[in-house]
């Protein structure tokens, strides 16, 4: 079994690919969406994409990162015996 500072670590380090890919995902989607402003029935599509894309990746994002809390505490309490 992990030490507890082992597991810690490896959260932190996936909570940081998380947020990368968070931040990367969504300057994509503004990208797209900035390219495409000056066609009409495209720069509406991209705008609602964006909206869709931005609350999927945030919805994502929260429930890896509560789920990568829930298994550093269980690792925590394996370590201290509670």
């Amino acid at each position: 079994m992990a030490n507890y500072n082992e597991v810690q670590q490896a959260v932190q380090v996936e909570k940081f690919k998380l947020w990368f890919a968070w931040i990367t995902g969504n300057v994509i989607m503004f990208i797209v969406a900035g390219a495409t402003r000056d066609i009409p029935v495209v720069s509406v599509i991209t705008q609602v994409l964006l909206a869709v894309v931005f609350l999927a990746l945030t919805v994502a994002l929260f429930r890896m990162t509560g789920a990568l809390n829930g298994k550093a505490d269980a690792a925590r309490r394996e370590v201290l015996g509670e």
